[in-house]
């Protein structure tokens, strides 16, 4: 990874955070991006504090909005005049029955998570090609699985692998690496910031974070498949029996699924039903 050329979405905490400290200590140059500009700048402190060579640049960026991506892009190119590895890790979630739900959440969820990955990976896509680079897409077990109180969570996730699945047919022979990695539950912020019914972030998690998988160990496996040009990674023994499950009993996991996901405190799933 000794000076790729990386760029970062959602790089201000959680996964994203992770990946810019574990690529800055693999002697990579770092492209991170965020719509916090606060937390934005706190990471590319403590990347220079802890990395006395480090060459970053942060650009605060919105990656549901097109011009944003554009511009980071360029932004990148001007400063570093190549991209090696893309990742587009920015996301958000959700939790509400659909029932319950007003739409523009589901709209939010594909803006961010599914259309930030396109705008994002359509103007680096150039400038990968040239490299022979990596476009990495951070997914989830909910994109291989619907997961319940998360519609539009999952709907984006499963664009996204679809995506992303189909660009990687469309330059087989061109050298592009395209990898999917699907975390399972990560110890992030992305739970404390997931939209309620009405639009409006939850607060708090409703899960602990003690148990899960920690961002830096995330970090580690994208880093791992990158370097070994994997198509698809997913983590955790859970996530990977619910996916190997899924092919051969879907009706036994919908139900172990509600089971699970009805037991969180507040869970607006009823077990009783």
């Amino acid at each position: 990874m000794q000076n790729r050329v990386v760029i970062i979405t959602g790089a201000a905490s959680g996964i994203g955070r992770a990946l810019t400290h574990a690529f800055a200590a693999l002697g990579a140059r770092l492209c991170i991006a965020d719509k916090s500009a606060n937390r934005l700048t706190a990471v590319e402190q403590e990347i220079k504090q802890q990395f006395a060579n480090a060459n970053i640049l942060s650009i605060v960026t919105d990656v549901s909005i097109e011009t944003d991506c554009k511009e980071m892009t360029e932004a990148c190119i001007t400063h570093f005049g190549r991209i090696d590895i893309l990742i587009n890790n920015a996301g958000i979630s959700m939790r509400a029955l659909f029932k319950d739900l007003d739409l523009v959440v589901i709209k939010n969820l594909m803006d961010v998570n599914f259309w930030g990955t396109v705008y994002c990976t359509k103007y680096a896509l150039p400038h990968l090609l040239t490299a022979k680079g990596s476009v990495i897409g951070v997914s989830s077990i909910a994109g291989f699985k619907g997961l319940p109180a998360r519609t539009g969570y999952s709907a984006s996730k499963f664009a996204i692998q679809g995506f992303l699945e189909t660009l990687r047919i469309e330059h087989l022979y061109d050298g592009l690496h395209v990898m999917v990695i699907a975390p399972g539950f990560t110890a992030s912020n992305i739970r404390f910031s997931a939209l309620t019914a009405d639009g409006s972030q939850q607060g708090e998690t409703p899960r602990n974070e003690g148990k899960m998988m920690s961002p830096e160990l995330v970090a580690q496996h994208i880093i791992k498949g990158i370097q070994k040009r994997k198509a698809q990674v997913v983590l955790t023994l859970q996530g990977k029996a619910v996916v190997w499950l899924n092919k051969f009993f879907p009706r036994f996991v919908d139900r172990m699924e509600y089971k699970v996901m009805s037991r969180e405190p507040d869970s607006p799933l009823n077990l009783d039903n």
